[in-house]
């Protein structure tokens, strides 16, 4: 499956007329992801939830490149009423969707929940981009070859789904736990969403990607800063730089030969870091049972529907 071509910004085409929303485009994957697409000429809006930081490494991209067309607008996932507010603030602009980039998570933070009362996590990783997904569906469907990208990790493949106590009413939760459980759902949704666009006859593929281990701040969680200047030596054996792991995701958002359902990821040893190629994901990943389920839980919890 994978091939020894190695893909790169090279070859990022010219993406004039394009509109691209990526999800925690301030920092770390997200953030190379806006500076790709809006070097080719893209109008890209960059969703964050801290417009301080926002509008911060927007001017950071235009130090480099001066004729970025970046629009920031606010996005909180663990609010979905700063969701449904993105999406109308957007529509309000726009008319056009061709690359919804679903990138924004968190990774290995302690208990808690959202706004609404969502594990952090799940909240965060899935049903927030799942509400996402649904409030933009009408605009997606009226834009020719859109694709829709969301960013899963390789921890998917030891998560577990257990509807009894999927946000860890019953307890159990443990930061890990709960991550690959978030993981595993980005991919149990782009897998059941295609189905759902090729079922509905809708111009537009659902993939996913994964960015192997990258340098990302998604590390904060894990270990003291002091702790992780130590291991820089050791970790930079398996750890890529984030524009690096980012390419996965550029890749799965504008490679011509892609299909939906494609997984891309890294094809260096064990997927942790090297150039994107497609990979296969774990087996609970391609469980339909449990991605149904996952569907109609998610529009129960947000309320929302695909339509």
């Amino acid at each position: 499956m994978k091939t020894s071509i190695k893909w790169d910004l090279n070859n990022v085409p010219d993406l004039s007329g394009k509109v691209i929303i990526v999800t925690g485009g301030n920092s770390g994957l997200g953030f190379h992801a806006v500076k790709a697409f809006a070097n080719k000429n893209a109008q890209v809006i960059m969703a964050s939830r801290n417009i301080k930081k926002a509008e911060e490494a927007r001017q950071e991209i235009h130090h480099q490149i001066p004729h970025a067309k970046i629009d920031i607008l606010q996005l909180d996932l663990t609010d979905l009423e700063s969701v449904k507010n993105f999406s109308v603030k957007f529509k309000k602009e726009y008319n056009q969707l061709n690359i919804l980039l679903n990138n924004a998570g968190i990774m290995m933070v302690p208990n808690s929940k959202t706004k609404d009362g969502f594990e952090m996590q799940l909240g965060t990783n899935h049903l927030g981009h799942f509400a996402l997904t649904a409030l933009l569906m009408d605009v997606i469907k009226s834009t020719p070859k859109a694709r829709i990208v969301n960013v899963s990790s390789m921890a998917h493949k030891m998560g577990s789904i257990d509807f009894s106590n999927l946000q860890y009413e019953n307890g159990g939760y443990s930061p890990f736990k709960s991550y690959c459980r978030s993981k595993l759902s980005n991919l149990l949704f782009t897998y059941e969403l295609d189905r759902y666009l090729k079922a509905n006859n809708i111009d537009c593929i659902a993939l996913a990607a994964h960015p192997g281990v990258s340098d990302t701040h998604l590390f904060d969680h894990i270990a003291p800063k002091w702790m992780m200047r130590l291991l820089k030596p050791l970790t930079s054996l398996f750890i890529q730089p984030a524009d690096m792991g980012a390419l996965p995701e550029i890749r799965a958002a504008l490679d011509p030969l892609a299909q939906g359902a494609d997984f891309y990821g890294p094809d260096g040893f064990r997927e942790m870091k090297g150039y994107p190629v497609k990979v296969k994901s774990g087996a609970k990943s391609y469980n339909t049972n449990d991605a149904t389920s996952l569907w109609t839980y998610s529009e129960i919890t947000t309320k929302l529907q695909f339509q």
